[in-house]
């Protein structure tokens, strides 16, 4: 049997247990070097393995962060799908260090903690554990600790088998393109949760119409994204994807593509409505079409279905069986904010704290992908895990954004701060360097688990600085990896509006804030910005997500601070 080609999953499956491994041994530097690795090979769009055939070493050698004993490492692991490195380690700690650390509040020095004492070496053997009351007995750990993790697997159990967005859709997006260059193909579409921009998905579903089916059907399953057949018919062909998902090619008929799309687009509640709806109507709504008796109605677009049944267009990202059908039918769906409408980038991080692009790469990248001007974020001092700059370098970096604006032409650098809120509410920075900065946004990393009272308390308090314009992800959650920390968003949002701090919608994996939130502080005219919390150059695309989340929140334009050009937008800062 031939030996399976490793993908670029497994191999950064790989780095980032070792990386782990090597932060629960307390070893400088080398844990940095593998998540910088990570970072470059997660922006491939292709697999490393074909890089590899076509170039060689060099193909490797030219990934962002990834150096030479990296790249023989990920040579070893491509010619010989092992890496001795990586087997001598798992001798050494024979337990899912990576499944471990997913847990909340379970980093790499409490999963080897958990194996030296309790040889815990996987999920369903912490889980037994904590049910079992075991843990709480732990010096250093106790009842809340143990309360703590239960919490976390309930949280990663309830999204299992799914994948973040972010690495998922380009992967669709990529079949796509492919698809619409078979002889034939007249339309191909991404369907389902992606579609709506879900946080996680768990299938990729496309739709396609072609006057050469067979054709179609050869040219996907022979992509090097298809891993294996499951199951193919003359018109769907279901398949396990490289990246382990499965998902659906329909090829459909173009008289009723747009009752499939709007049909397999979901959600199962949106659809439930639109069914209810066509029936109050003496109508009947499939995916084949939208049906007066035996008579086809309309199925050629989405648009028509919608019109038929006396409602505007509800964009996918507002289809999940809530209210949006009884405010399509009075008229009142807003013209959502566009994609690519963006200025400006409120949140980057560079190779002064925890970044891996400097400054003028930062904003280079940045001017490329659109913006005219970019603040630069990186941590204080009180985040030393990320290198936090203190008030001295803050000053000197300054310089160095003065110097880079006087280089750079048609962009603009900010200079600004991802300043630490204190546990009692107090910022990380003096005013006196506060107040040298372009805007002054804050954030929370540590003392996560206080209680929800105090912890709003300690928002609040921050949001009274009257420098204070801007708060970065502001419930501290990460998709898939952890829940926020205890608030009252209520507060929190009606105190933003008091004391004019804009909200920030946080489109890297934290997606943060919550499409609720965005919605409820909408409602409360409250400022909202949108940034990528780029670390990286490959990064930028996170603001495409950030704006799909303020989409689900039903956000214009009008609502983000940042779609205005850099005058306005600093004009509006002022107002503070």
């Amino acid at each position: 049997m031939a030996r399976k080609t490793i993908t670029n999953k497994e191999i950064i499956d790989i780095f980032r247990e070792i990386a782990l491994f090597l932060r629960a041994e307390d070893v400088a530097f080398k844990p940095q070097a593998y998540e910088v690795a990570i970072e470059g090979i997660s922006a491939l769009q292709e697999e490393l393995v074909e890089l590899y055939k076509t170039y060689g070493v060099d193909g490797i050698r030219e990934i962002p962060g990834v150096g030479k004993d990296l790249t023989q490492k990920i040579e070893e692991l491509i010619t010989t799908g092992k890496l001795a490195y990586y087997t001598q380690l798992k001798k050494k700690y024979p337990f899912d260090m990576l499944g471990l650390s997913m847990v909340q509040d379970v980093g790499p020095k409490t999963a080897m903690k958990l194996y030296r004492k309790l040889k815990i070496k996987n999920l369903r053997d912490l889980e037994r554990a904590v049910k079992s009351d075991t843990i709480a007995g732990l010096p250093g750990m106790g009842k809340k600790s143990q309360d703590k993790i239960l919490r976390g697997i309930q949280y990663l159990k309830s999204d299992a088998g799914r994948r973040i967005i972010h690495d998922v859709l380009p992967f669709a997006r990529t079949i796509v393109e492919k698809l619409k260059n078979v002889p034939g193909v007249t339309h191909v579409d991404i369907a389902g949760s992606l579609r709506r921009r879900k946080e996680t998905i768990g299938d990729i579903d496309l739709l396609a119409t072609t006057s050469k089916p067979k054709e179609l059907i050869v040219a996907f399953t022979a992509l090097k994204e298809v891993h294996e057949v499951l199951e193919e018919g003359s018109s769907k062909i279901m398949v396990r994807y490289v990246n382990g998902l499965q998902g659906d090619l329909l090829i459909l008929k173009p008289d009723a593509y747009g009752a499939a799309l709007v049909h397999f687009t979901g959600s199962r509640e949106h659809n439930i409505l639109l069914r209810e709806r066509a029936k109050r109507k003496k109508l009947k709504l499939s995916e084949h079409g939208l049906f007066k008796g035996k008579e086809r109605l309309t199925s050629k677009t989405e648009k028509q279905i919608y019109t038929h049944l006396g409602l505007q267009f509800i964009p996918p990202e507002l289809r999940v069986g809530a209210d949006e059908l009884d405010l399509a039918e009075a008229k009142k769906i807003p013209e959502l904010i566009p994609y690519n409408s963006l200025k400006g980038d409120l949140q980057t991080q560079t190779t002064w704290s925890d970044g891996i692009g400097t400054i003028e790469e930062m904003a280079r990248t940045a001017k490329a992908y659109g913006l005219s001007y970019m603040a630069v974020t990186d941590h204080t001092q009180s985040l030393t895990i990320a290198h936090g700059l203190d008030e001295h370098q803050v000053k000197k970096q300054g310089k160095e954004v003065d110097r880079l604006n006087k280089k750079l032409k048609g962009f603009t650098i900010l200079k600004s701060t991802e300043c630490e809120i204190r546990k009692n509410g107090t910022l990380d920075l003096t005013d006196a360097v506060l107040k040298n900065l372009d805007l002054v946004s804050v954030a929370i990393h540590s003392h996560r688990s206080m209680h929800k009272e105090a912890m709003t308390e300690r928002v609040i308090r921050a949001f009274r600085h009257p420098l204070v314009n801007n708060f970065f992800h502001p419930t501290g959650r990460v998709v898939g990896r952890r829940e926020g920390y205890d608030l009252d968003m209520g507060r929190v949002i009606r105190a933003a509006r008091e004391f004019h701090v804009a909200l920030e919608i946080n489109g890297s994996a934290r997606l943060d804030l919550h499409e609720r939130y965005i919605r409820q502080a909408i409602e409360e005219r409250v400022m909202l910005t949108i940034s990528s919390d780029a670390h990286d150059l490959n990064q930028f695309e996170n603001l495409e997500h950030g704006i799909a989340q303020a989409r689900k929140g039903w956000a214009r334009k009008a609502d983000i601070l940042n779609t205005k050009p850099l005058k306005a937008f600093l004009k509006a800062l002022q107002k503070k």
